[in-house]
């Protein structure tokens, strides 16, 4: 996907590409909910006042208040953010009030929140939204926090606004990739594909043999989107992406048309009826044997934990050697500075602390599921085999999308997720589904 030059930082003299001129949308799990919601929390009572605390409060410049999308006792990331904050008191003497906060309820309400008496450092994503909050002047330039030891130009352009300036400081991501069962490939002898004729060979195979080639599940909606992506960057490049998320492009294009074609040919080797199942029940198709492959994050092991040492994966290969295969959806969470927080100095020197590897390391110390920390210097030694290969293809890829519902708007997403499921049900009816797409996009994007 890189088909235009680069935007610079005039200041810096720093390359700045595309996915930082785009800024994130909803979470995975409630962007659909969230932009349904939207328009009424903005005249809602602040859900998310910054009172709550499990720490101490302080006083003047020697405190600082966190914020954090995760109820304190609610799982693994709760309890990671927690030790990185506590960490960050012994380090500093500073008091950390921490306000723990349901994971729905806080990215519902976080505009509210940041228009009201928001904490100093929040926790947030990268991509569309974290730009349309520095566009509205919610959020606080960070500049001066970077750089950040251990994190490479593709974190800082993830972090960059359309201005060329950082909001945003990384903590951990995901990638998404093809995974699959070792054990199946090695007693069907298959081999992993590192070319598109690779693929197609193997998909054939496994379809003789009696697999659902690539497992699919999309009751949800949001799951397909990662094909689209994958697809659209390895067939237009990843500028192209970006520019199409971010409205610059138009969708009623030959370029789309041809995602969806390419992708048409792909529907004979996944699973039948896909809008009936969840992404759990196809990565459960998959654990049974019963389909060989799953284009998905590396959450997949939540589903099929029993199984976590049986998998492995491979980047989606090459369609085109002018586009080539560098590069990939990896979401990436991590911390922004709420402009009317009240100790904005204060906040910005816990950023800088949460951005290093010393905070990563506090995260993931004695974690039974560690997250996989954006900073390179960060300790390896509690990941998984499928945790350090993924910081190996993140470490490698030139270009890294945040995906779809977190690279385009908000109330955008769920049009895509609209037209793409309506489209499985009739996928020789390409033309529909870009023309409603196209519609749709210019009475949003205006």
């Amino acid at each position: 996907m890189t088909t235009r030059s680069h935007d610079r930082d005039p200041r810096q003299g720093l390359q700045i590409p595309p996915s930082a001129m785009v800024t994130m949308a909803a979470s995975r799990r409630n962007f659909l909910r969230s932009a349904a919601l939207g328009g009424a929390l903005l005249g809602a009572p602040g859900l998310l006042a910054a009172c709550g605390s499990d720490s101490g409060s302080g006083g003047g410049g020697k405190s600082v208040k966190f914020g954090m999308n995760e109820a304190k006792g609610s799982g693994p990331a709760a309890d990671r953010l927690a030790a990185m904050a506590k960490a960050y008191e012994k380090k500093s003497g500073v008091s950390v009030a921490v306000n723990a906060v349901d994971h729905n309820t806080f990215q519902e309400g976080i505009t509210t929140y940041l228009q009201g008496s928001p904490d100093d450092v929040f926790t947030w994503f990268a991509g569309f939204r974290m730009n349309q909050f520095a566009e509205q002047q919610l959020i606080t330039d960070v500049s001066d926090v970077w750089p950040i030891d251990g994190l490479n130009d593709s974190f800082k352009a993830a972090s960059t606004a359309t201005d060329g300036k950082q909001y945003f400081v990384p903590k951990d991501y995901y990638p998404w990739a093809v995974f699959y069962r070792k054990s199946i490939f090695q007693q069907k002898g298959y081999e992993v594909p590192t070319t598109y004729a690779d693929l197609q060979a193997l998909m054939a195979k496994m379809k003789k043999d009696g697999l659902s080639p690539f497992a699919f599940g999309d009751k949800d909606g949001w799951p397909a989107l990662g094909t689209f992506d994958i697809l659209n960057m390895r067939i237009n490049g990843f500028d192209y992406h970006m520019k199409l998320m971010a409205g610059d492009e138009d969708w009623d294009t030959d370029q789309v048309k041809q995602v969806f074609d390419t992708w048409k040919g792909f529907l004979e080797y996944t699973q039948p009826d896909p809008l009936g199942r969840t992404w759990q029940e196809a990565a459960t198709s998959m654990g049974k044997g019963e389909s060989g492959m799953y284009l998905l994050g590396t959450f997949v092991v939540d589903a099929i934990a029993d199984q976590a040492d049986d998998l492995d994966f491979f980047t989606f290969p090459e369609l085109d050697s002018a586009v080539g295969a560098d590069a990939l959806d990896a979401p990436i969470d991590g911390f922004c500075l709420a402009a009317a927080g009240p100790n904005q100095d204060a906040g910005k020197e816990m950023l800088k602390y949460l951005g290093t590897a010393e905070a990563a390391d506090a995260g993931n110390n004695g974690a039974d599921a560690p997250f996989i920390a954006a900073n390179s210097g960060a300790s390896t030694a509690s990941y998984s085999a499928l945790q350090k290969k993924s910081a190996e293809v993140v470490g490698a890829a030139k270009n890294i999308a945040q995906f779809l519902d977190r690279d385009t708007r908000s109330d955008f997403a769920p049009v895509v997720v609209q037209a793409i499921q309506t489209w499985l049900k009739a996928p020789d009816k390409i033309d529909d589904v870009v023309t409603s797409i196209q519609k749709q996009k210019e009475s949003i994007f205006v």
